[in-house]
Formats: C-alpha cells, sequence, structure tokens
C-alpha cells in the first residue's frame, strides 16, 4: 500500500511519494500553503503543483491514486479547517483516504523515538508559534494558533514585529536604546529604521522578507542586548507554557514524556533560547525530555500514513533512515 505524504506550511511545501516497504519513490517542493490569505482553493491548486512534480520525480506522467493520503497542513488550526480542507484534498482524487493533520502533528511524530507509542507533545516555533499533545488512546491537547486574537505570542514572524516595534521606538526616542534600530535597516542595507519603515510601508522591501529580521534578533541578543536578550527569554516563556499547559491537560506532568521542539526558530539551536526552554522546562515539567527534531517534517506526515495503514515497524524505520 503506497502513501502520498504531504507536509505544507506557510513557506514551503515538501511532498514524498511513499512506497508499500517504506521506499521514498519521488520527492518534490513547491510554495508555501496559505489558505486565509489565497483561499482553499488557490492553496490546494499549490499543492498540486508539488503532487505532480513528485510523481514525475517517481517517473510516472502524471498522478496516480495512492492508497492514502497524510497531508499536515499549516494554517489547518481548527477541527472545522481541516474538515474543510480534508475534503478539498478528497476532490482531487488522489489517494483511497485522506488525512488531514496541523502541521505540528508531523513534528510530533517525526521525532517520537523509534518503537515509541505515540505519545508526546510538540511545539512548533516557525514562522508562527503552535504546540500539540497526544497520547496512545487517541487523546489530544491543541490550540487555536491563530495569532494574538488567540492569546499566541512569537514565532519568527512575531519576533520580528516585536524587533521593529522597539527598534522604532527606539530611534525616534520614544523608547530604551537598543542596537535594533541599527542592525535591523543594515539587514536590508538601509540606513535608518525610518527608511526601513518607509520601505515596508511602501513594499519596497516585501513584507515576506519581515521574517529575515528574527535571525538578526538573535544575533544582536548574542551580542548582549538587553532589549534583544529580553525578546529572546520571553519566547522560551512561551514555548514552555505551551508545554506544560499540554502535558497537564493530558496528564502527563508526571510521566517521563517527550517534548518536541521543532521549527526553523527552534531548529536553529540559539544558545540563549536552547537554554531558557530547558531550563524552563526542568523547573516547570521536570520529567519532560526535551528533543529538538532536526528531520524533515514530510517524514511525520509520512510516518503518520503509514500508521493509518497499519505499517510494521520495519518499514517505518526504513522511511526514517531516509530522512536521517
Amino acid at each position: 500500500m503506497s502513501v502520498l505524504a504531504i507536509d505544507a506550511g506557510n513557506s514551503k511545501t515538501d511532498v514524498a511519494l511513499i512506497g508499500p516497504d517504506g521506499t521514498v519513490l519521488g520527492t518534490a517542493r513547491g510554495g508555501g500553503f496559505r489558505p486565509p490569505a489565497v483561499g482553499v482553493k488557490a492553496a490546494v491548486d499549490t499543492l498540486a503543483q508539488a503532487v505532480e512534480a513528485a510523481w514525475e520525480d517517481a517517473g510516472h506522467s502524471g498522478p496516480v491514486a495512492v492508497d492514502h493520503v497524510s497531508a499536515c497542513l499549516a494554517n489547518a488550526d481548527l477541527p472545522v479547517e481541516e474538515r474543510e480542507l480534508a475534503e478539498a484534498l478528497t476532490d482531487r482524487s488522489w489517494g483511497g483516504s485522506v488525512q488531514v493533520y496541523n502541521d505540528t502533528f508531523a513534528i510530533l511524530r517525526a521525532g517520537l523515538p523509534r518503537g515509541a507509542e505515540p505519545r508526546g507533545v510538540a511545539v512548533v516555533c516557525g514562522a508562527g508559534i503552535n504546540c500539540v499533545g497526544m497520547t496512545p488512546d487517541g487523546r489530544t491537547a491543541r490550540f487555536p494558533a491563530i495569532g494574538k486574537l488567540s492569546g499566541d505570542w512569537g514565532g519568527g514572524g512575531g519576533l520580528a514585529e516585536e524587533a521593529l516595534w522597539f527598534a522604532a521606538r527606539a530611534e525616534d526616542g520614544r523608547g530604551e536604546p537598543t542596537a535594533l534600530a541599527r542592525a535591523l535597516p543594515a539587514h536590508f542595507r538601509l540606513p535608518s529604521m525610518y527608511a526601513l519603515i518607509e520601505a515596508l510601508h511602501l513594499e519596497r522591501v516585501p513584507a515576506a522578507r519581515r521574517h529575515e529580521l528574527a535571525p538578526v534578533l538573535f544575533a544582536v541578543a548574542a551580542a548582549g542586548d538587553r532589549i534583544a536578550r529580553a525578546l529572546v527569554d520571553r519566547q522560551a516563556e512561551e514555548i514552555v507554557a505551551l508545554a506544560v499547559v499540554a502535558l497537564d491537560r493530558l496528564g502527563l506532568l508526571d510521566e517521563e514524556t517527550p517534548v518536541l521542539l521543532g521549527g526553523s526558530v527552534l531548529a536553529a539551536r540559539h544558545p540563549q533560547l536552547d537554554d531558557g526552554v530547558r531550563e524552563l522546562l526542568a523547573a516547570r515539567a521536570p520529567k519532560a525530555v526535551p528533543l529538538v527534531v532536526a528531520a524533515s517534517p514530510v517524514l511525520g506526515a509520512g510516518l503518520l500514513g503509514l500508521d493509518v495503514i497499519g505499517a510494521g515497524e520495519e518499514v517505518l524505520e526504513r522511511l526514517r533512515r531516509q530522512y536521517v
């Protein structure tokens, strides 16, 4: 039985066609998946381009239906969104069955130790921030994760916005001085925050490039800037708050439980953030075992798909080896 695995984030989509023995037959990368911005049909059209490219990579002239489609999708934050997206993917006739998950589940499944039961919590801190947890009996812990409206703070996009806010106020005198006021515009080879604000407002610097400022923030923090370091510390607090609440909801605070950390911000292993998360977890959830997930999230989508079709551990292990 074959699986079509899809991991679609805000900035990119990865697709893998997986054979019945766990062998990856074809792969492709496509554009970002943003239904709130472009609509469900246009977003799924973007997926279709990547799916077709994966089939071509596998030596097929066009898509051929697989047994199961396992799609871990950004912006599938609410159950109603998962259902709507599952219907849209089913309409494409890519597989005999379709299961849509929020993309955070891909990190959770990819990061669980070999042979481990499906029990743990995952926090993704990439362009945005989200957290999910699951137990072997099928219980899950989730958050709406749709931004400030649902109480979220941080992620690469959120950190960039905060850095811009503090830098703007530092330059015009309303706020405390910070090296961010020089470092952020310098990243775009601009002379001042005023110039950067103008460039962003008039879209001479595309809004999509704001995410480039998160690594600048971490560099400024590493150099000792108080404002930048405070933002990194707050990000660690938010990551741990999500993890601890999810562990508590699932009754896992008193059990040794993996906490999988993924997404571009966490995977970069910035020392201040990495140390902060581990120290806070040790204090608030002493039995949690933090693990940074470096594997591609499409591995998690593939493993979830193989779980559905009842693949054995040797098949799962063969798939894992191709992403190590």
